[in-house]
């Protein structure tokens, strides 16, 4: 199973190391970690798709699929699993969907190879000299990825549990930052004023604001919290309902149970949705208001209009997940907004840095 795995993984990264390979682009390299970038997202979005699916078992261990590299050769497990529960966490279609994902995971996984691979060989080739080729960087995003595929393992042999799931998105929204920093290294950008040495602290601020917005994210949709608040802006048509916030943010306990082992009450539900609900106004004004300040410095203004963009497209998505019920598609356009916003922040605060960087004092 291991072998036919690994031969579905090189199969799947065969595609985009080949359009590097023939692309008209001088620099392959730089080509292969955008491209790396731009599936990585992909992986995200349709991780965020497994999850609100319902799929996240539906192939019930790991790696394979009932010790198969494939659902195909499950196929028997699967519909007995199937037959016994129809409207379980086994199916035909979920274990498809686990499977592609785990599919795309490996490409990924094999690209960050192909980088690191590369680098050190380029690197040793120009007597430990070439910069662009430190190897540093890219052998960082290969144990990054090794420790996001150790995540994804638990997920499955944890049985969901809210704290690792939500780990393992953290990880991925992580990757993908690391990602777009070491993408713009490797590209050339367009000289940025000096103003923009103010805005380092608040950039990273805004960045890590972000990240625990995409945290709580996380622990709704990994608690089944969504329907918690049905309205908006109220929500089930009051300012502050009662909430349990003590089980609701009690970090290690299985998916839909207190510590205590008990059915996780209704009131701490709400309490996870409205904590996300309520931060993300705070995460809205704070990157609005980044934006606003980096749209008057010359060489951030492109990605400042971005940033502006998102932040409403986000919050427009947000508000009509709620009135329409909740509909897989805006939930999906939801988590792939937060991560399309992941990568503006990443890039914006490595053109802060290299700037501050190239600043005395």
């Amino acid at each position: 199973m291991l072998i036919q795995l690994a031969i579905t993984a090189m199969l799947a990264a065969l595609l985009p190391l080949s359009m590097v390979w023939v692309s008209g682009d001088s620099d392959k390299y730089r080509k292969l970690a955008w491209v790396t970038l731009f599936l990585t997202f992909d992986l995200i979005v349709f991780g965020a798709f497994t999850r609100l699916t319902d799929s996240g078992l539906g192939c019930p261990d790991w790696p394979g699929c009932y010790g198969q590299a494939n659902p195909l050769q499950a196929h028997a497990d699967i519909s007995a699993a199937q037959a016994a529960m129809p409207s379980g966490p086994v199916t035909v279609v979920k274990a498809w969907i686990e499977m592609i994902h785990r599919y795309l995971a490996m490409c990924v996984g094999v690209l960050i190879i192909a980088l690191m691979a590369i680098a050190w060989r380029k690197w040793l080739q120009s007597g430990r000299k070439a910069i662009k080729f430190s190897p540093l960087f890219p052998t960082v995003l290969f144990g990054f990825v090794c420790l996001q595929g150790a995540f994804g393992a638990w997920t499955v042999t944890m049985k969901l549990q809210p704290v690792i799931v939500t780990i393992h998105l953290l990880l991925g929204m992580t990757l993908l930052a690391l990602l777009a920093w070491f993408g713009a290294r490797q590209s050339n950008h367009p000289q940025v004023s000096r103003l923009a040495v103010a805005l380092n602290r608040h950039a990273v601020f805004a960045l890590v604001l972000l990240a625990i917005q995409i945290a709580l994210g996380g622990w709704v949709s990994t608690n089944y919290a969504t329907l918690a608040c049905p309205d908006f802006p109220l929500c089930q048509g009051m300012l502050w309902p009662e909430m349990d916030f003590a089980n609701g943010f009690t970090l290690w306990r299985n998916l839909g149970m207190t510590s205590s082992g008990e059915y996780l009450p209704v009131h701490a539900l709400t309490a996870i949705h409205w904590t996300h609900r309520f931060f993300a106004f705070a995460v809205i004004a704070v990157i609005a208001w980044l934006a606003l300040r980096a749209a008057r410095v010359d060489g951030l203004r492109k990605i400042a209009r971005w940033l502006l963009a998102m932040i409403v497209l986000q919050f427009t998505i947000g508000v009509l997940t709620v009135f329409l019920e909740f509909p897989l598609a805006l939930a999906v356009a939801h988590n792939a907004s937060a991560a399309f916003l992941v990568f503006l922040l990443a890039t914006l605060n490595y053109k802060i840095r290299t700037t501050s960087e190239a600043v005395p004092g």
